[in-house]
């Protein structure tokens, strides 16, 4: 390859903010709320999206983008099908790494931690809460699996909303909540010349936050 890809030119300049430790909470949970409020309050699109990342047992790594639906110092809870690649990657190895990046605030936090299913009570509460047609999906897809075609899950709609009409839908088995407890979180928060700001908090006994170079 001898010209340069036109990419090599694609960059940003981060100018919106920084980091400073006399600014940052003492618990990466406080600062993980003050994050996504602000995310919020400047209409991030969709800012619980998260990329998840999990790894095979042949130490393959895959990562997907899913939707951050709880958050407390219990851990990070999503939902999913618990046949799909990701769930068995994760509750097979039951570590886990995650990634928020909101643009518009040039900011990122990483967390990693460790995973594991949540309740059925809590699994059930949610799947409640959800619209009916998506109650119907997550009995219709078998996530991750080969399907012949888009025709197999119509079909397999219109079978199910025959099946449960006039009915309440019950959540699936195989369907729940995971939730990913942290051991780890990093706040990235962009700076001019690529000397960005990285603050780590890591838990020991107590979580404690240090600097990392960018």
């Amino acid at each position: 390859m001898t010209d340069q890809s036109p990419l090599a030119d694609m960059r940003e300049n981060y100018t919106v903010g920084q980091l400073r430790e006399e600014d940052v909470a003492n618990s990466p949970f406080v600062q993980f709320t003050q994050w996504f409020s602000d995310a919020q309050a400047s209409n991030v699109h969709e800012p619980n999206a998260m990329v998840v990342a999990s790894v095979s047992a042949e130490g393959q790594p895959s990562a997907r983008v899913v939707l951050l639906k709880d958050f407390s110092e219990q851990g990070l809870v999503f939902y999913t099908n618990y046949h799909s690649r990701k769930a068995k990657e994760i509750l097979a190895t039951q570590k886990v790494s995650v990634v928020f990046f909101w643009s518009a605030l040039e900011r990122q936090i990483r967390v990693e931690g460790v995973a594991h299913k949540t309740s059925a009570a809590v699994s059930d509460t949610y799947f409640a809460s959800r619209p009916r047609s998506s109650q119907l999906g997550a009995h219709v897809s078998p996530q991750s699996s080969i399907i012949p075609d888009q025709d197999y899950l119509k079909d397999r709609q219109q079978e199910l909303e025959s099946a449960f009409a006039g009915q309440v839908i019950p959540r699936p088995a195989h369907w729940g909540g995971i939730v990913i407890v942290p051991n780890t979180f990093e706040f990235w928060q962009g700076r001019p010349s690529r000397l960005h700001d990285r603050i780590r908090y890591v838990k020991n006994q107590q979580w404690q936050y240090e600097r990392l170079a960018p």
